[in-house]
């Protein structure tokens, strides 16, 4: 990565637009399988729990066969995807449009802790689906388009602080570890919302 003419490494130059997930582009009979499938498994996951439900009883409840479900999602881990992809597109334009200090218009470090608390009740109220997408498979996490645009808006939010991290992409992952799903549902039970979320934002205001 490339340093600037005050020795600090520059974070990616693709526009933070272009990493917003992207809705869906179908055909109308698609889009209504694709609705009652999403359905069926969020009524499901919600009544049973994640780890419960098969992608069978998903299949079955949706009124699909089980290839068209499996074609179009893959395994449930690409089903957990799909569902939080509303999801996150919600938080995503409140980043790129919506009122400070989530949205454009604040200081660098209010923005970054509006971030991480929204992101972190994001987290809590879809964990289990979060974690599954997550860990489907080994750096599944860091594959998932989301985490690029997550990652990108705290690296410019580091790199325009009044005292910049002198290395905002490496600061941005390190700051994002501690919302990994998987490590937030181990430590919760130990730690509490309210301890896990003030170290948050003890991590952010270090990193500034």
């Amino acid at each position: 990565m490339a340093h600037d003419s005050n020795g600090l490494r520059s974070v990616s130059a693709m526009p933070l637009e272009l990493l917003r997930t992207p809705p869906p582009k179908e055909r109308a009979d698609a889009a209504r399988n694709r609705a009652a499938v999403l359905e069926a498994a969020a009524r499901l996951f919600a009544e049973k729990g994640v780890e419960a439900v098969s992608m069978d009883q998903v299949a079955a409840a949706a009124g699909v066969g089980k290839g068209t479900l499996f074609r179009r999602f893959g395994d449930k881990s690409g089903l957990a995807v799909a569902l939080l992809d509303a999801r996150e597109r919600v938080l995503q334009e409140a980043i790129l449009h919506g009122p400070p200090p989530l949205g454009p218009g604040a200081p660098a470090g209010e923005r970054l802790a509006a971030f991480l608390n929204a992101y972190f009740d994001y987290l809590l109220e879809h964990l289990a689906l979060v974690r599954m997408s997550e860990t489907a498979t080994p750096g599944a996490r860091y594959r998932i388009g989301a985490y690029r645009f997550w990652h990108r808006h705290v690296a410019i939010l580091l790199a325009t602080a009044p005292d910049p991290d002198p290395d905002p992409d490496q600061a941005a992952h390190a700051l994002l570890a501690a919302l990994a799903a998987d490590h937030v549902a181990a430590l919760l039970p130990e730690l509490g919302e309210q301890r896990m979320r003030t170290g948050l934002l003890h991590l952010a205001h270090s990193a500034m």
